[in-house]
């Protein structure tokens, strides 16, 4: 384990899949969801190289066919970490033997979390070290406690956007593989989301065409979470389905998971990422604590 700190903040973070592992103000007060097994054994998963589910867990590219798991491998292995200063740290994994078998090219990824005030600054840094193109996508999957305050309940929380925007749903289908179907998901007065349980019975509800930044907040409370994601264009809400899950997670994601009933080649599928050989791509988002 690692650890940054400010005079706002103390953030762990865990070497395996470069995770954030706790998040507390100087009071001592968690945020960051830990874990607990009834409802959820991770916490913080970064996303590489891909986002969601595959059809039939496979993908093809030049012909060959790959398997890989949900979300990608990087949230499995283990990170080399670089203690920049107090408030700074980057962690990195590259292609191995391993890899190949799931991900033929090279690469390094680097994930960076650097402090300022309330806020914890997350970089998803992307080597290309092949000479031909590179496909992929990058997210961040944090949890974090609803309700924040023991004398508040999980439905006096709310999610809500910056600004008013014509917001879509993306719509899953029932093995949450993209239909292609973009939805109408209107929001209260424009702008926001009351929190229920019922809400996630059918998985994640993954948004786009929405502002850049959402705050997890609740009007008896003091306390909330500010998440920026300008290079991100989705965010999906998530806690385990048909429960009562005590969190929430936010999201976000630069692409979605394949096509109901198609196993995508990485060439052709919309929005991966493409990064040509020897290019670096980097993309920064941000959680900022409130109290």
């Amino acid at each position: 384990m690692y650890t940054i700190q400010n005079a706002y903040l103390k953030v762990t973070i865990n070497e395996k899949g470069a995770t954030l592992w706790s998040v507390q103000d100087n009071s001592g007060h968690e945020y960051l969801w830990q874990g607990d097994p009834q409802y959820w054994v991770n916490r913080a998963p970064n996303l590489f190289p891909y986002i969601g589910r595959m059809t039939e867990g496979k993908y093809t590219l030049n012909g060959n066919t790959y398997e890989m798991n949900i979300h990608g491998f990087a949230r499995d292995m283990v990170f080399e970490a670089e203690q920049i200063s107090e408030q700074h740290i980057a962690f990195s994994i590259h292609d191995t033997e391993e890899t190949y078998c799931q991900y033929p090219y090279k690469f390094v990824f680097s994930v960076i979390y650097r402090l300022e005030e309330t806020k914890i600054i997350m970089s998803y840094d992307v080597k290309n070290k092949d000479d031909k193109k590179m496909y992929f996508g990058v997210g961040g999957h944090p949890g974090f406690y609803v309700p924040m305050d023991e004398d508040t309940k999980f439905e006096e929380w709310y999610l809500e956007f910056e600004t008013k925007q014509d917001v879509k749903r993306v719509e899953m289908s029932e093995n949450v593989l993209v239909t292609e179907r973009l939805l109408d998901y209107p929001l209260e007065s424009g702008m926001k989301l009351p929190l229920e349980h019922h809400l996630f019975d059918n998985d994640a509800i993954v948004l786009t065409n929405v502002s850049p930044c959402v705050t997890l907040k609740s009007d008896k409370s003091y306390r909330a979470i500010r998440v920026e994601y300008p290079d991100m264009p989705y965010v999906g809400f998530w806690h385990m389905p048909k429960t009562d899950a005590p969190y929430v997670c936010i999201e976000p994601w630069s692409s979605l998971p394949s096509r109901e009933g198609i196993v995508e080649d990485l060439e052709t599928q919309p929005d991966l990422i493409s990064l040509d050989g020897k290019c670096d791509y980097k993309n920064e988002w941000s959680i900022e604590i409130i109290f």
